[in-house]
Parts: structure tokens; C-alpha cells; sequence
């Protein structure tokens, strides 16, 4: 089987939100406006030349949880942050505002996953839990390539020395240093080297930053924000 894989990713920008949600905001749990979520999500499945009920929506935790579907479940999975299908036209969606949007394939097995990977979860070990659970259904490492999406990247992600060295000490090669030399992670760097050791090595990197681009939500800029969208679909 070579399947057909979508990628997609959402800026901010071309929606119905207003204020600080202007304007493509797709997360429910942020206090917009629910009609213009509502307008958002459809916009994003016309958009996509899907249905809304192909999408499969999780309520993030910043935990290591992963669900296999096998169809859309109408409504956000509780405490889960990534799923998993071997299924076709599942869009399977990420919400972000500085974390990590995880996309990854295996077109040969036709197996496709998705996870929300922040700090705490990817010092934890969801990226390493996703790749797991796609293997369970046939995917092989080896074929396994990964889009890592728009999020904080170490020139702007600044935490406190402990934090940095903790996380460093369970995500090798997180470190690193604002662009004012204080004390920083990138997250991205360190998933590239983790999935590199469980032999995933076709990994691209979105280079955008959602702290320094005004273009994409930010939790650590803006605070009271809106969230981006990261999908992926394999088409049957």
C-alpha cells in the first residue's frame, strides 16, 4: 500500500475570530467565541476538501496518552495527545500556541499519527509512545518520516537554568540559548536526535518560530491567544 499523506498546517489569519483570537483560531478551550470556532473549523474542512466529521480532535494534557481510531469520535478525546490510524480520511489534528506539532507517516503500511509535544510531555515521552503505537499497526521506523511543526524555538524560548538542565537530562540535545544568551530549549532539536535513536531519520522541521512570527499563534507572546492547527490525512 503507498498512500497518499496530507500535511497541513494553519496560520492565524483568514478566519472569523476576532480580538485576541484574531482570526483563524481553532482550539475551543480558549475562551473565543464558540460560533466562530465553529465557523473556523468548517472553514478549515472546506478548505481541506473534508467533511467536519472526519476530524479527530483531542483534548491536550501535556501527557503521554495515545489513541488508536478507527473513525472520528464527533467530539475531542479526553486527556489524550496523540492518536494514531491506519484508517483513511481521518484528519488527525494538533492545537498549538509554542508546543510542538508532531506529524508522522508511514505511507507504505499506510499508518499515520499525530502528537502534542510540549515540554512536559515530550521530556515524558510522547514522541517515543507515538512511534511505538504506529509500529503496533504495521508502521517500520525506517519508513517513518516526520513533519515537526511551527513552534518556540531556542533563540526565543527562554526558561531558568534548572528547567533547561532537567530537560536536557531526558531529551538530549534540547539546549540552548536565546538570542540574548540567556538560558533557552528547543524542542525541536532535541525530538529530531530522540526519534533519530528509535530509528526515525526523514524528519523535517518547519523552521517557524511561533514566539518570534507574528503570522502564527503564541501562548508565550500573547498570553490570552488563540491555537494553530497542525493535520494530517491519509487519502484512501
Amino acid at each position: 500500500m503507498n498512500a497518499r499523506v496530507r500535511r497541513i498546517i494553519t496560520t492565524r489569519r483568514g478566519g472569523a475570530s476576532s480580538g485576541k483570537y484574531d482570526s483563524f483560531n481553532l482550539g475551543e478551550h480558549v475562551g473565543d467565541e464558540p460560533a466562530a470556532v465553529r465557523a473556523n473549523r468548517r472553514r478549515l474542512a472546506e478548505k481541506l476538501g473534508l467533511d467536519e466529521g472526519d476530524f479527530v480532535w483531542m483534548d491536550q494534557v501535556h501527557g503521554t496518552r495515545v489513541v488508536r481510531v478507527k473513525s472520528a469520535p464527533g467530539g475531542a478525546i479526553p486527556g489524550t495527545d496523540a492518536v494514531v490510524t491506519d484508517q483513511p480520511n481521518l484528519a488527525l489534528s494538533v492545537l498549538t500556541a509554542d508546543c510542538v506539532p508532531v506529524l508522522a507517516a508511514d505511507e507504505t503500511a499506510g499508518v499515520i499519527g499525530a502528537a502534542h509535544a510540549g515540554r512536559k510531555g515530550s521530556s515524558d515521552g510522547i514522541v517515543p509512545a507515538l512511534i511505538a503505537a504506529m509500529e503496533s499497526l504495521g508502521a517500520q521506523p525506517e519508513r517513518i518520516t516526520v513533519l515537526l511543526g511551527p513552534a518556540a524555538s531556542g533563540d526565543f524560548y527562554e526558561l531558568p537554568e534548572q528547567m533547561v538542565a532537567d530537560t536536557e537530562s531526558v531529551l538530549p540535545g534540547s539546549r540552548s540559548t536565546t538570542t540574548g544568551g540567556t538560558p533557552s530549549v528547543d524542542l525541536r532539536k532535541g525530538l529530531t536526535r530522540q526519534l533519530a535513536s528509535l530509528g526515525v531519520t526523514d524528519v523535517d522541521t518547519d523552521p517557524r518560530c511561533t514566539i518570534a512570527d507574528p503570522e502564527l499563534y503564541s501562548y508565550r507572546r500573547e498570553g490570552t491567544t488563540g491555537r494553530l492547527a497542525s493535520v494530517i490525512v491519509r487519502q484512501g
